[in-house]
């Protein structure tokens, strides 16, 4: 997929399309969620970018600018600019480059919504580089964008080329197994405890049993939790 910017003149009064038009409210209607963010304005587009960053190296998904939280679509007046913000910001601070396309819908004479879908990406992972010292990637977990860890780097990598997975189901492997009969889910430092392996073998075997698809992975603000497939 190209990058792909459908432009219009925002000088002429917009044709309502009544088709596109209902497909966007019932779109909005689902509410944010894995695959959907809404975004009143683009009022912070480096921000903006962390989202499309997620959705990117996780399942791709739909940014939709002009529309609140709670589901009312108030649009934009100058859909151009607010595109045009975001699209800048993409190119500044994304790395590797991101492809996406852009469109814009009439809701009313005067208003406007701006639509971003991002695929999910063949080069991920992919980062917000702000400056040579503050490089970040993002992960998509229900509808929040995650800031993703150096393990699940990793395992966002290396499952887009996915090859047979093995493993020896040792000492440490069959601990796990034990642990999970009592517990949901574990973390990588309480895994090290565990199997008294150092911090890099422990991550080793765990990104490994994901990559296998015996674990998943799951992003949150206070760390990843692994747990059973």
């Amino acid at each position: 997929m190209k990058t792909n910017r459908t432009m219009m003149r925002i000088s002429e009064a917009a044709n309502v399309n009544l088709h596109d038009s209902r497909e966007l409210k019932k779109l909005v209607a689902e509410g944010e969620g894995l695959q959907l963010e809404f975004k009143r304005k683009a009022a912070y587009p480096e921000k903006i970018v962390r989202e499309l960053i997620a959705f990117a190296n996780t399942e791709g998904g739909t940014l939709i600018i002009g529309v609140d939280d709670d589901g009312s679509i108030p649009g934009v007046k100058y859909p151009e600019e607010e595109g045009q913000a975001i699209c800048e910001a993409i190119k500044h601070y994304c790395k590797p480059v991101l492809l996406y396309k852009e469109s814009f819908i009439a809701i009313s004479e005067k208003k406007y919504v701006v639509r971003f879908d991002i695929p999910p990406s063949s080069k991920r992972p992919h980062f917000l580089v702000i400056d040579k010292n503050n490089r970040q990637s993002f992960v998509r977990v229900k509808d929040m964008s995650i800031k993703a860890s150096p393990e699940m780097q990793e395992i966002v990598r290396r499952s887009k080329n996915m090859r047979d997975i093995h493993f020896t189901f040792g000492d440490a492997e069959k601990k796990l197994m034990e642990y999970f009969n009592h517990h949901a889910s574990i973390t990588l430092p309480v895994y090290q405890e565990l199997s008294g392996l150092n911090r890099f073998k422990a991550r080793r075997k765990l990104i490994l049993l994901v990559l296998a698809n015996v674990l998943k992975i799951t992003a949150s603000e206070k760390g990843d939790l692994y747990s059973i497939a």
